[in-house]
């Protein structure tokens, strides 16, 4: 029996993904302690995500507690992980996907598309932000910060009209009844990554074939599809950068990937969508078109003026 211990931020949904990793980690017959440790992105509430650095904060203090040997892996949600990670760690698992799709909340139960203009739409992320303008560009965008039910009570408290989450995230903690709806991956497309839950290790540690047992081999082809893509911007990417990336497979194995990529106000959005059973060359044909479609130029108008 190894004992393991788990690195995972304090939130109701942080703390949901690492008991599922524990669990596995159990039935496989390891002792598993779970570490909950507070994280630059939790702390500083007041202010845009985007502007204090982005994503990135949510796992660099569990980095540091890895490289510190205070504990021997962290979990993270994929979508929180950047798409290029330190040379010291390694993802070394995948759990099976949750739903990817983004959910709807409304006050009063109204369809996203029944709006009247000038509604006021909660989000965090400056990819939701510009495909909700991308489909109604009278509506009010404004940043949402705060753990799932700190959000849920902002719009019960009427601070919004509507907001949009990960539908994952709240099927996770029970709370699909405050969904209105869902929207269609073609029409709102996930962040890469989105429902997935990462494990990351050291990349020469000896847990990292401990925690291979229970990583889902679909979910890690997803994850390198849609990252993969993320990838070939380079440096080019950023925390105010509005870019989806979101691969499926059908019965048969056939791959599509969609991807959306704009400007901070979307006024020019490109989305694309290819289908074939070669990961490598899907990756590669998805970042090619976007780049032909001026992607490179709509990146560098991502920051807010």
């Amino acid at each position: 029996m190894t004992r393991l211990r788990i690195g995972t931020r304090g939130s109701p949904l942080a703390m949901w993904q690492a008991n599922e990793v524990a669990v596995r980690l159990e039935r496989a017959g390891h002792d598993v302690e779970i570490k909950p440790i507070r994280t630059s992105g939790d702390v500083r509430l007041s202010v845009a995500l985007a502007s204090i650095g982005g994503k990135g904060l949510f796992i660099k203090e569990l980095e540091d507690a890895l490289v510190r040997g205070q504990i021997d892996l962290a979990v993270h949600s994929l979508k929180d992980i950047p798409s290029f990670i330190d040379e010291r760690f390694a993802l070394a698992a995948f759990l099976e996907r949750g739903d990817p799709r983004d959910a709807w909340l409304h006050r009063e139960g109204e369809s996203f598309d029944a709006l009247p203009d000038g509604a006021r739409i909660g989000t965090s992320s400056p990819r939701r932000r510009a495909q909700v303008l991308s489909r109604n560009r009278t509506l009010v965008v404004d940043p949402i910060r705060g753990n799932i039910g700190t959000r849920i009570r902002t719009l019960k408290d009427a601070l919004f009209d509507g907001i949009v989450l990960a539908g994952a995230g709240l099927s996770r903690l029970n709370l699909t009844k405050d969904i209105t709806s869902y929207f269609d991956v073609d029409d709102m497309t996930p962040a890469a990554g989105q429902a997935i839950v990462a494990v990351e290790t050291l990349a020469d540690a000896q847990v990292t074939s401990i925690v291979r047992s229970i990583n889902d081999e679909w979910s890690e082809r997803a994850a390198q599809c849609e990252r993969g893509v993320l990838q070939k911007f380079g440096k080019r990417l950023d925390c105010y950068s509005c870019i989806a990336v979101h691969a499926t497979r059908d019965d048969g194995g056939e791959i599509t990937m969609r991807a959306f990529l704009s400007d901070h106000e979307a006024t020019t959005a490109l989305r694309v969508t290819r289908r074939g059973a070669n990961a490598e060359k899907l990756i590669d044909d998805v970042a090619n078109e976007l780049m032909a479609g001026g992607a490179m130029e709509l990146l560098e108008r991502s920051a807010p003026r």
